[in-house]
């Protein structure tokens, strides 16, 4: 820290936090709740102080709930089931006992498919940029393979002329692999502009309809006074095509009744800690898709937005990766969640509103 420099105090070193957090008293009550918590178990730092905790956290896990009853004990634990105000959810928990004042602990929670980092961090972009270097390379190759084959082609007899049009085929899906693999190694951005979220969304529903031949019933659950908010249009809607395309598909494979939802809903008080901006952002823009199809399987729920992770027989595993990455891009985030008393699987995306006094 510089000279003369007065760092944030505890209480806003507290509020800032990207994940809730708890302070438990000895008597197993709620002394305290941050701003993420609030938002997490919608309710009111008001409300929550002063109550008992196993009685605001409605956890599933019998072995979880007899830990936190436990006097200064330690846990981490993954991937637990807790209903709130809004529904059911997977979240990530630790319990911290607080050093020299017995009885006293720390609880944080997380969900356990948020993506809660603004930027990549180091390993990570070199690992997204390695292979859009190496894509770059390839290019130039596969170009004159596409030539040769489709020169081969004409020259060939009628019944050979399918093993031409096959490398042709072949060169060209690798190529739309190779612009996705540096489309996720990019370093610049697309910048950002107040644009209209609804004209974006529709944007992406028709186009997701216009694709494919199989139907799915996709709802719009809009709110309609929503703001302008801060995103690239280009980049929003392809997240949205890529999301509700993933929705989609996952509906018509284990539903009788595919159905996928859009729903969009303004969220106060979410803060969220942009690395790269060095400071706090508030995202009250939130954009839920939704399908009633099986969810994604467990082993790879903490994983989906990694590069090269799919479940998807025919899938490269960098559709969500990119998407991640243009959220990150428009300083938003992204995670997943399922609820299964609903049978739905939700990816919720959070963004910034436009300025004030700027228009489309």
């Amino acid at each position: 820290m510089t000279s003369g420099t007065v760092g944030p105090d505890p209480a806003a070193q507290i509020g800032g936090l990207i994940f809730a957090m708890l302070l438990i008293d000895p008597a197993g009550r709620i002394a305290e709740a941050n701003q993420a918590a609030e938002t997490m178990l919608g309710k009111s730092a008001k409300r929550l102080v002063g109550q008992p905790l196993l009685d605001s956290l409605q956890i599933a896990s019998d072995r979880v709930r007899g830990k936190l009853t436990e006097p200064d004990a330690a846990l981490v634990a993954r991937d637990v089931t807790m209903e709130t105000g809004s529904g059911t959810r997977q979240i990530n928990l630790t319990i911290s006992p607080s050093s020299g004042h017995p009885g006293w602990s720390v609880m944080t929670m997380s969900d356990a498919g948020r993506d809660d980092t603004s930027q990549p961090d180091q390993d990570e972009a070199v690992t997204l940029g390695a292979p859009s270097i190496l894509a770059h390379e390839i290019k130039n190759p596969l170009s004159a393979i596409r030539g040769a084959a489709q020169l081969a082609g004409r020259k060939l007899q009628p019944q050979d002329r399918s093993l031409a049009v096959m490398i042709t085929t072949e060169v060209d899906r690798i190529a739309r692999l190779i612009d996705r693999m540096q489309q996720l190694g990019r370093s610049t951005p697309d910048p950002v502009a107040p644009c209209n979220l609804h004209e974006v969304v529709r944007s992406a529903i028709a186009t997701v309809r216009a694709a494919s031949d199989q139907q799915v019933d996709i709802v719009e659950e809009f709110d309609p006074s929503l703001p302008a908010v801060l995103a690239s249009q280009d980049a929003l809607e392809q997240v949205l095509i890529n999301l509700v395309s993933n929705a989609r598909d996952a509906a018509l494979a284990s539903s009788e009744n595919p159905r996928v939802t859009v729903k969009t809903r303004f969220v106060s008080g979410l803060v969220f800690s942009a690395i790269r901006l060095g400071r706090s952002v508030k995202l009250p823009i939130e954009i839920t898709v939704s399908d009633n199809g099986s969810g994604i399987e467990k082993r790879l729920r903490d994983h989906v937005f990694e590069p090269f992770v799919t479940s998807k027989k025919s899938g490269q595993g960098l559709g969500l990766a990119l998407v991640r990455k243009l959220v990150r891009d428009m300083n938003g985030r992204i995670g997943h969640d399922r609820n299964e008393s609903a049978g739905l699987t939700n990816f919720r995306i959070n963004l910034p509103l436009a300025p004030e006094g700027e228009v489309q």
